[in-house]
């Protein structure tokens, strides 16, 4: 099965120096992951500051710029990854950096007959 999972985490949570080795931790877990087949991919995200969020209402679009809530922590990147079920997702989520500063939020993907195919 896939599960997103989604790190949240306060702005400035990490100092530079401990972000850097987090980076690097998680892209070791992708490695190991993908020698196991189970990653399928994984991001962090740019700040709040950068999102834009788009609402339609009533037929009319409506954009703003930055988070559409204020929040002490912000959605700051995700891993996508095939796991057997929720005890192992849970298993590698505790291993992802970011859930030791902040929150990783696991939800098991809907598949959807009918989408494009993803190589």
């Amino acid at each position: 099965m896939k599960y997103m999972v989604l790190l949240y985490a306060a702005e400035g949570a990490w100092p530079p120096d401990e972000h850097r080795v987090a980076l690097q931790q998680s892209i070791n877990i992708c490695h190991e992951l993908h020698a196991k087949d189970q990653y399928i991919h994984c991001s962090p995200l740019q700040p709040p500051a950068s999102s834009t969020c788009v609402r339609v209402r009533d037929g009319k679009r409506v954009v703003t710029d930055g988070p559409f809530i204020e929040t002490k922590e912000h959605l700051a990147g995700y891993f996508l990854i095939e796991a057997r079920d929720l005890d192992e997702a849970i298993a590698i989520a505790e291993r992802i950096p970011g859930s030791h500063r902040g929150t990783a939020e696991i939800r098991p993907l809907v598949e959807v007959e009918g989408l494009p195919a993803t190589d």
